[in-house]
């Protein structure tokens, strides 16, 4: 009699409870799937005397947080007798690349701390393995491309052609050097590539400290040209040939682990858990996953 009074309300009050058990179940599962991933993290650490951590350092190199974090968290765990950058990245900004290193260059003077690269470890890639006490590399692996690039797209052509005029009002004489909007000025391109040559320096002095490389053979190496890892080795750029499983028995060789070797990975945070399961429940809904896709575009 409800349902046909007030059709409705009814309709409403029906959505209503469909919304409640969802959400009620989508914390059941979320809690039950984080305590699974807890236990299971557990297990790998109890499991074994000869546990060894694995971070891995995927894409762009754009935020050194997370990567620093499982770091320090494998260095300070006694458990973890040893620990592997799983590297498959073609670089990415100097700031985060620079802050993964120094992290490195002070872990290893407590843990035995190596490199496995993936397909490539260019670059920003290389930068931070080269902080690590050991680099393993595939044969056909793409590494060294050791430089800095800096470019901006110029617009000012299509700007002229659409009837755009801009207007700047700056503080200083350089201020908005590198606009797309005008030409760059001989001075103000001496000022950028002085800049880079300081970056670059860099990035060739911490790169030779740390694989102990003479500096001048560094820069030599380090003119921008990619390596394969073949030939990485033969420039001493690495120190092995192998893939993930030989660099895990390195690993265990160094740290002196007698037995069996267990490889660990980092807990997945559960936030992250909860982002990507929501993700996944919101995407089956057409509307809500499309509106979420559309924001998460933007966000990024």
């Amino acid at each position: 009699m409800f349902a046909r009074r007030h059709p409705f309300l009814f309709f409403l009050m029906i959505v209503s409870t469909c919304l409640t058990v969802i959400f009620i179940g989508f914390f059941v599962l979320v809690s039950f799937g984080s305590k699974i991933l807890n236990t299971q993290f557990a297990q790998q650490y109890s499991s074994s005397d000869g546990n060894i951590g694995i971070v891995e350092i995927n894409g762009m190199i754009l935020s050194s947080k997370k990567t620093i974090k499982n770091i320090k968290t494998f260095r300070d765990d006694d458990a973890i007798k040893a620990i592997i950058l799983r590297i498959d990245s073609p670089g990415g900004g100097i700031g985060p690349a620079q802050e993964i290193y120094r992290e490195i260059m002070k872990t290893r003077k407590e843990k035995k701390i190596i490199t496995s690269m993936g397909s490539v470890a260019a670059s920003g890639g290389y930068y931070i393995a080269s902080a690590t006490s050991g680099i393993v590399a595939n044969p056909g692996t793409i590494t060294g491309s050791i430089g800095v690039l800096m470019e901006y797209a110029n617009i000012m052509e299509i700007a002229k052609k659409i009837g755009i005029s801009p207007v700047v009002i700056k503080s200083g004489k350089y201020k908005g050097m590198g606009s797309p909007l005008r030409e760059l000025k001989d001075p103000e391109k001496k000022i950028l590539q002085d800049l880079v040559d300081e970056l670059h320096l860099q990035f060739v002095n911490d790169v030779a400290k740390a694989r102990n490389i003479d500096i001048q053979t560094m820069t030599t190496l380090a003119d921008g040209r990619m390596y394969t890892g073949e030939k990485a080795l033969n420039l001493k750029l690495i120190d092995r040939l192998g893939n993930l499983d030989d660099a895990v028995q390195w690993a265990g060789e160094m740290a002196d682990i007698k037995g069996k070797l267990n490889p660990v990975y980092p807990k997945e945070d559960k936030i992250t858990f909860f982002k990507k399961l929501a993700n996944t429940l919101l995407k089956d809904i057409n509307i809500t996953g499309t509106i979420t896709d559309n924001l998460r575009y933007i966000i990024n």
